[in-house]
């Protein structure tokens, strides 16, 4: 328990500095992990609770990460509290948020403290948030948000590794990218019209007539063609 409470603290005081107004703060730069004679603690601290990130995958081709390899703007809400102007990498691998830190380290964030993220790449903003995936696990993972209201859309991503995949000499990553619909606080995979029919089954011959009038092509592979779809349902209830 004691280890615990110091790797809170240490989280933290990685975040603190010149207080800003509400529950909101500005980061540039590099978080600063070390300060004092009490470095190689802290740092001790931090490796042993496995919050300093260690890339294990070199040898793989390509790179287990959302975007881009290299750092991206973005925000992060921990524990309700908001920083900005954080660089962030999230990685698919592991399904964990990274963010750098001096000297020259890289730091996983504490997920069960993080409540969201958002990142910033090609002029748009992807917002993330934990959802448990079904009841028979506790752990939760990270999902971008497309629309949420009554019912919600989400696109999970995730990286696994094809053994021998490039050329058959050298391990691969691949991109898996998969949308859910979630309604009543249940997630459920879908990939076209036939899913979304029977995942709204009560109202499933006025949804399908809106899909009809409007003549909409509903596919996972526009996730957003699902969404003029989920308002038309929600505003079925108000």
């Amino acid at each position: 328990m004691c280890s615990i409470n110091i790797l809170t603290v240490i989280i933290f005081s990685l975040f603190t500095g010149p207080a800003l107004p509400a529950a909101e703060k500005d980061i540039t730069g590099p978080l600063h992990v070390l300060a004092g004679s009490d470095d190689t603690i802290r740092e001790n601290q931090i490796l042993y609770n496995g919050r300093i990130w260690r890339n294990l995958y070199y040898m793989v081709h390509g790179d287990q990460f959302l975007f881009s390899k290299e750092f991206l703007p973005g925000s992060v809400t921990i524990s309700r509290e908001t920083f900005r102007n954080v660089k962030l990498k999230y990685d698919l691998l592991n399904d964990e948020l990274l963010t750098p830190v001096d000297p020259g380290g890289i730091l996983r964030l504490n997920k069960q403290l993080v409540d969201s993220f958002s990142l910033f790449f090609e002029n748009k903003t992807f917002r993330f948030i934990k959802l448990q995936p079904d009841s028979l696990t506790d752990s939760k993972s990270y999902y971008n948000v497309l629309y949420k209201n009554k019912t919600g859309l989400y696109v999970k991503y995730s990286k696994k590794i094809d053994k021998l995949g490039d050329e058959g000499r050298y391990d691969k990553f691949y991109l898996i990218t998969q949308l859910f619909l979630q309604k009543d606080n249940k997630l459920y995979s879908v990939t076209g019209k036939s899913d979304l029919l029977r995942i709204l089954e009560e109202d499933k011959a006025l949804v399908k007539n809106f899909i009809k009038k409007n003549n909409l092509d509903v596919s996972d592979k526009v996730p957003e063609s699902f969404i003029p779809v989920l308002r038309y349902y929600d505003s079925l209830s108000q």
